[in-house]
């Protein structure tokens, strides 16, 4: 069984440098990056994550988000909740539903810190089998 990882107490955008800029990455910056890695390394919780950053306003309800991925309310809840607990979604209940939004700043500092600029660019069309 894999090690967990600790809950995350601090749900800010981790602001740290790019991996490849210094070969001594902090170990608080590695954890709180694998956190919000490991919630999203799920098929489900991508695609929920592309569906709203599709909308104009980055954000759905349960009830809107369980058709798009054939899911039953309960099931996508707790996908949300993982995303929500990684810092990336927050929510906002609205009468009797929860509307979701993405945290585009913390997707983002994701994809700063990860950043493979050095590696250079891969043609699109392998991306597809």
């Amino acid at each position: 069984m894999p090690k967990a990882l600790p809950v995350l107490d601090d749900i800010s955008p981790i602001c740290c440098a790019p991996l490849a800029s210094t070969p001594d990455f902090p170990v608080e910056d590695a954890v709180r990056l694998a956190i919000r890695l490991k919630a999203l390394a799920d098929p489900t919780r991508l695609r929920l994550i592309a569906f709203m950053r599709s909308r104009p306003d980055q954000q759905a309800c349960t009830r809107e988000l369980a058709p798009v991925v054939g899911l039953s309310e309960p099931t996508v809840s707790h996908h949300l909740k993982t995303l929500e607990k990684a810092g990336l979604v927050s929510k906002e209940r609205r009468g009797m539903s929860v509307h979701y939004t993405v945290e585009t700043n913390a997707i983002r500092a994701m994809g700063v810190a990860i950043q493979l600029e050095d590696v250079g660019q891969i043609d699109s069309r392998s991306c597809r089998t």
